[in-house]
């Protein structure tokens, strides 16, 4: 079966379990440029590791203050990774910031927040996160945080 996720709502983070097949055409813009940044969540027990992969992966800037509004200004911003569209994919979804439920959801929302940001404006570069899981379980448990979490900031 192949995924149509990416036609849903434009301010939803997209959760599949690896068994799910993705086009690729599907996922990336049609031309130009793109930047995909693969994350490991059993690299991100916690903030501060959240903080150095999501720097790491999208090379963020020297001013970059290692928190929550820093990160969540980065991707709203990008102008230092020009680019046509972005995908973010975060392998081991379910085991993101496991030490901290709390930061968990606020990632999710700065996550969902940032999707929303690039989906608003006319002609802005595609912005789109996928989070893999491996059992479609854990993808349906996962959908529930974020659906929780995505909730809260409303």
């Amino acid at each position: 079966m192949i995924n149509s996720w990416w036609t849903g709502s434009p301010d939803q983070l997209v959760v599949s379990s690896r068994s799910a097949r993705v086009e690729l055409a599907a996922v990336l813009p049609a031309s130009g440029r793109f930047v995909v940044a693969r994350l490991d969540a059993t690299r991100m027990p916690d903030a501060d590791h959240a903080f150095y992969e999501f720097s790491d992966a999208l090379l963020f800037p020297g001013y970059f203050g290692w928190n929550w509004d820093a990160l969540s200004d980065c991707l709203r911003d990008l102008n230092w990774l020009p680019a046509d569209g972005y995908l973010i994919v975060v392998e081991n979804a379910p085991r993101l910031l496991w030490s901290s439920t709390e930061d968990q959801h606020t990632l999710f929302r700065i996550l969902s927040l940032a999707v929303h940001h690039w989906a608003s404006p006319l002609g802005q570069p595609e912005f789109k996160v996928l989070l893999l899981c491996d059992r479609d379980e854990e993808a349906a448990l996962l959908r529930h945080e974020i659906a929780c979490a995505v909730q809260c900031r409303r």
